[in-house]
């Protein structure tokens, strides 16, 4: 099956749409789970691992057994691995640490922002039939470096009843023990309101299949959340010295997560585009998931051919996608032609798995065109921040006349009494 070619004027990108047939009735399931747990609380998350997962459990926490037995259960090849990917991540995230800050305006006026980390926190990391350990270290870490102090992962069990031991490894790595084998919506039902085993927390963040996405956005307002992350999107720019089989090799890597994955290119002549798309053939059979990457590129593969780079930007920009790569000449060169995308990578020998494990840069982005307003995951997003206001007796009365006057304005007579009491005599 060929990716399809266009031109930049046959190209419409599809927008995401927020109410659809499939999210109705999804969210019908969703919603009964959600109360379910809130009405049963550990006997809906039992009950829903029995029906769900065909598994019985025992106890819904991974014992410190599991973890330390885990140890033993991953290869030292995969130790080492992991243990780099934890030290660049951790790199990386440092330095997005924020501190509170203060200023003196004028004698007498103090003001600033207090930094504080959040309380409780919940991971949610997909699992059952695959594992992803990664994703542990790319959620826990920047909470961590946040300074969280309680923090919880809930995740799929296997078949057998248990976690994937390089889950566990990771999140013993990240210095996480409390982890649930739950999953699904009612994970996050139970990470949003509570249950007798499962302490709630205060933001869920974590991917995962459109049931734990539709859940996360009904429990929005309760708790907070990270994004609601739809699946995965690669949007390559190749001009003619990206070797193709780079090129092709690239798409391929989103298109196998999923069969709405979307992996689109955009080059400068129709020649390139077909060599592309013969080479995406090739690979495609190469592929242990052929058949999600061939589904994926079947629906949304594309190959866009334009006239200039600034037509390619004017495409990225309106598709921003949640990975750019840009495969073209002085790659760096053009970082500032690009206003939405969730990460960006520079050059051929910069591809796309390697923000997925190894750089350090989170692989937890913006999807669905959401680059244009939000940002990958972060330190950032397990920080609240507070205003600090100090006004001394003299500073307020010289300011006083104004807020009076703004808040009778208003009709806010209680503001300006507010005032109006401190320089009245009694």
């Amino acid at each position: 099956m060929n990716m399809q070619i266009f031109t930049k004027a046959q190209f419409e990108h599809p927008k995401a749409t927020t109410e659809t047939d499939t999210n109705q009735k999804i969210d019908q399931t969703v919603l009964d789970i959600i109360h379910k747990v809130r009405q049963n609380s550990d006997q809906a998350l039992f009950q829903y691992t029995e029906k769900f997962d065909g598994i019985q459990l025992e106890q819904l926490r991974v014992s410190k057994a599991e973890i330390n037995e885990a140890q033993s259960l991953v290869s030292p090849t995969f130790m080492k691995a992991i243990q780099k990917a934890q030290q660049n991540i951790t790199e990386f995230h440092e330095a997005q640490q924020e501190k509170s800050w203060y200023i003196r305006r004028d004698e007498g006026v103090t003001l600033g922002q207090q930094v504080r980390p959040l309380d409780r926190v919940g991971i949610y990391i997909p699992g059952g039939k695959a594992a992803y350990p990664s994703t542990v270290l790319m959620n826990a870490i920047p909470a961590k470096i946040a300074g969280v102090q309680n923090i919880a992962i809930t995740t799929p069990p296997q078949t057998d009843g248990t976690v994937n031991p390089h889950v566990l490894v990771a999140a013993s790595l990240a210095g996480i023990d409390r982890i649930y084998k739950i999953g699904g919506a009612q994970a996050i039902a139970a990470l949003a309101y509570g249950t007798e085993t499962i302490p709630k927390v205060d933001k869920i963040v974590g991917p995962g299949n459109a049931f734990v996405a539709r859940a996360k956005k009904w429990v929005f307002g309760d708790v907070a959340i990270d994004m609601i992350a739809g699946p995965s999107e690669i949007c390559v720019v190749a001009d003619e010295t990206a070797p193709v089989r780079f090129v092709a090799a690239d798409l391929l890597s989103q298109a196998e997560h999923d069969e709405d994955a979307t992996a689109i290119c955009i080059t400068f002549s129709e020649q390139i585009a077909k060599s592309i798309q013969a080479e995406v053939d090739q690979q495609l059979k190469q592929l242990d998931r052929t058949d999600i990457a061939t589904a994926s590129i079947q629906k949304n593969g594309k190959i866009i051919v334009v006239d200039t780079l600034d037509d390619a930007f004017e495409l990225v920009n309106d598709i921003a996608p949640e990975h750019l790569q840009l495969m073209i000449q002085n790659a760096s060169d053009h970082t500032a032609s690009v206003k939405h995308a969730g990460a960006i990578f520079l050059g051929n020998y910069s591809p796309e798995p390697l923000g997925d494990y190894m750089a350090g840069p989170n692989h937890t982005l913006p999807t669905s065109g959401t680059a244009k307003f939000a940002s990958p995951l972060g330190v950032y997003d397990f920080l609240k921040k507070s205003s600090i206001i100090h006004y001394s007796e003299n500073a307020l009365q010289q300011e006083a006349n104004y807020i009076q006057t703004i808040a009778n304005m208003e009709e806010l007579t209680g503001h300006s009494n507010a005032i109006k009491v401190r320089f009245s005599p009694e």
